[in-house]
């Protein structure tokens, strides 16, 4: 069957039924074709672009869940691990000095130093010192002795049972062949419901 192109100037549109067959099957390609490219524009390509989000939000629940699944398998260590370090935080809590211990600190050094064979020149709190969720209480120390005298000092704070560090020391050679250390040592508390001790002097 050939398609004859003087049979489309001839057609009739209020007359569809009367065309030749050929026309018809033309007339519905065409047509088919638009509706099928008119259905992408309208309906299909909305539906891509909802299909890619999909697809994307898949993909990022996928991640989500492969790092829930991760910290879920390791919640038990995880507890663990704080419960270990709460415990440890607690320890470090008993060994700062409470309110009614603050002041007990100038005698604790005091007996450190003479069992240490120093003598006591000076022994002092100096002005606090203010942290974020801390405070720092500091004591000035003047002892004068001999060196391995000056190394017993040392290891005795250490193994006070109460927090005490030492800073800023300073040793000099005294007249009468000896040594002097300056020495400053810090206790530490937390700032809730701190009562800051009073200045005292300690002498030897």
């Amino acid at each position: 069957m050939n398609l004859d192109l003087n049979q489309f100037s001839e057609i009739d549109f209020e007359n569809i039924g009367g065309w030749p067959p050929l026309i018809k099957i033309v007339f519905a390609a065409i047509l088919s074709v638009c509706i099928f490219v008119a259905s992408y524009f309208l309906l299909i390509s909305d539906a891509m672009l909802l299909l890619d989000k999909e697809q994307q939000d898949e993909l990022n629940l996928r991640k989500d869940f492969a790092s829930k699944y991760q910290l879920a398998a390791n919640l038990i260590l995880y507890r663990e691990q704080l419960d270990t370090m709460e415990r440890q935080f607690a320890e470090l809590l008993k060994m700062l000095p409470s309110k009614n211990e603050m002041p007990g600190l100038l005698d604790d050094l005091t007996f450190v130093a003479t069992e240490s064979g120093l003598k006591i020149e000076s022994l002092e709190w100096r002005d606090v010192i203010q942290r974020d969720f801390y405070i720092e209480f500091p004591i000035r120390m003047t002892v004068s002795g001999e060196y391995h005298d000056l190394g017993q000092l040392v290891s005795g704070v250490a193994k006070l049972p109460r927090i005490v560090s030492l800073h800023d020391f300073t040793i000099t050679e005294t007249d009468i062949g000896g040594l002097s250390m300056e020495i400053m040592a810090q206790t530490y508390r937390f700032k809730e419901g701190v009562d800051l001790p009073d200045k005292k002097n300690g002498g030897g």
